[in-house]
Parts: C-alpha cells; structure tokens; sequence
C-alpha cells in the first residue's frame, strides 16, 4: 500500500542522498538529468557545467526535483519538489557552496581525478580561476513524498 511521508521523511531523504533528477521544460522540450547536489532544509543546491540543462533552466526556471531510495520494488521512499532554478553569481557565496557540495560528496568518490573531473576544487578559492562552473540553487516551493514498505 502507497503511504504518504511526512515533513520530517520528506526532509531526511532528501539531505541524506547524494543524487537527484531535475527536471525543466523549455522551448517545448522536457529534459531530465541526475544531479549532485545539497539540501540544506530549505534550498537545493547543485553545480554544472554550461549545457542544455542551464540553458533550459535560464529560459524557464520553473522546475522539479525528484529523490528516491530503492530498496527493492516494494521497499522505496521517493521525494518530488517543485522549485525555482536561482543562478548564484556572487563568487563568495558560490565559493562556500561548492565547497559545501564537495565536503559532502568526494568522501563517496575513491578517486581523487574523478573529483577534478567534476569540477570539485580543493579549496574555497580555486572556483573561478581553475575551474569554470556555474553554481546555482532551486528555491523550493513545494515538497510531497510517498513510500511503499511491505
């Protein structure tokens, strides 16, 4: 049977996975892609290269951010928010922030190159100087969660 989260489940799902899907629409297309990211209770946060997604999410901000957990097919909790994509172009904020992503994630990613790879820089100062990556968040508006566990 399908059961509702609620808020504390929504919240601790989402702060405890490392890889979400956003979703944007655009010039009448729909484009989903998984994420890196951080929720930090209130926003999300994520960073990425220039591509389709940015320029799909600069044209329409409007968005949705969907989080799971699988266990098996009857055993999963999954977490869908809809939100506002927010560019964050203050190079202070946009240092702590992606410092903040790489604190959360690189201690899951055995291989150093792979971080560099990523964009994930070694110190707060190196974002905008060896590393070209644009930094934003999603403002959320809404949040709803469901659960399956038999």
């Amino acid at each position: 049977m399908l059961r509702e989260l609620n808020d504390y489940q929504i919240d601790t799902l989402l702060k405890d996975q490392l890889v979400g899907r956003i979703g944007c629409h655009a010039a009448g297309v729909t484009y989903i892609v998984p994420v890196n990211y951080l929720y930090d209770g209130t926003d999300i946060y994520c960073h990425s290269a220039k591509g389709m997604k940015i320029e799909m999410m600069r044209e329409n901000p409007l968005v949705y951010f969907e989080v799971d957990n699988i266990k098996e097919i009857t055993n999963w909790e999954s977490v869908i928010a809809w939100g506002k994509f927010e560019e964050i172009t203050e190079m202070e904020e946009k240092q702590k922030v992606l410092q903040k992503l790489t604190d959360r994630i690189t201690p899951y990613i055995m291989d150093d190159s792979i971080t560099r790879e990523h964009g994930f820089v070694d110190k707060e100062g190196d974002i905008g100087t060896t590393v070209e990556l644009i930094i934003y968040k999603i403002v959320v508006s809404k949040k709803t969660g469901r659960f399956e566990n038999r």
